[in-house]
């Protein structure tokens, strides 16, 4: 019996890796009508993990709070992606440092990050966090998470505004965007590297760890998330927001 190999109209090898002549196929594509979307995979695994992060529902203290308050209805972190919380260390990708972190509390707090998958990102709200906030002369207060675990983005404030930790959100997707997912992002740690306290992205690009730190909101966001809230129906621009 004879089989008969289909034949699939395919790109050659040494075309596909010239950009000019992948170019002027999309060209041709467009004018006859195809819409075509380019890009690599990196680009569309990055688009995906910073609209679905999936954060631990982790609060110690009053921010945690104003965190409870970005969720609710009013200003609804969902429009961003945000709208997945876990209870599990196991299925977050994201822990909302909000509250006073004691030494009591260091240890089970470091095992919770310990215990999510990479990749992992760590965002600091409100003045305790960062730095100890009031009780930073206490003798039982950490003075600082970075102490224990790496930041990516901190958001200052005793509380911030509900605005000003959505805009420290968004730039953790902006973050994760621009991210190195094969080889990066998902790369496995050994002991060495662990020690290191450094990111997989910064491990990989032989980049130093540099956190965003929110220092001002624009007034363009603010009144874009108001006008957000008048008008529910109406989706947020949230690229020209964080732009």
């Amino acid at each position: 019996m004879e089989v008969r190999k289909p034949k699939i109209k395919s790109i050659p090898y040494e075309e596909f890796k010239d950009n000019a002549r992948l170019e002027e196929l999309m060209r041709e594509l467009h004018e006859g009508g195809v819409n075509v979307v380019t890009g690599n995979l990196d680009q569309l695994i990055n688009w995906g993990r910073s609209n679905s992060l999936w954060s631990l529902t982790f609060g110690t203290s009053c921010c945690g709070i104003e965190f409870m308050a970005v969720g609710c209805a009013r200003y609804d972190f969902s429009r961003f992606g945000f709208e997945v919380t876990r209870n599990s260390p196991r299925q977050a990708d994201l822990i909302m440092t909000a509250g006073t972190i004691t030494h009591k509390m260091a240890p089970a707090f470091k095992r919770l990050y310990d215990e999510m998958a990479e990749p992992k990102y760590v965002v600091a709200v409100g003045g305790c966090t960062i730095s100890g906030g009031p009780f930073k002369s206490s003798y039982h207060v950490v003075k600082g998470i970075d102490e224990i675990v790496p930041v990516d983005v901190y958001i200052p404030g005793c509380p911030p505004r509900p605005e000003a930790i959505l805009y420290g959100m968004m730039q953790l997707q902006r973050k994760v965007k621009i991210e190195k997912f094969f080889g990066g992002a998902n790369h496995k740690q050994n002991k060495e590297e662990r020690e290191l306290g450094l990111s997989n992205e910064a491990i990989a690009s032989g980049w130093e760890r540099k956190p965003i730190v929110v220092t001002d909101v624009p007034q363009e966001f603010i009144e874009e998330v108001k006008n957000a809230q008048e008008s529910p129906n109406k989706p947020a621009k949230t690229e020209e927001a964080a732009k």
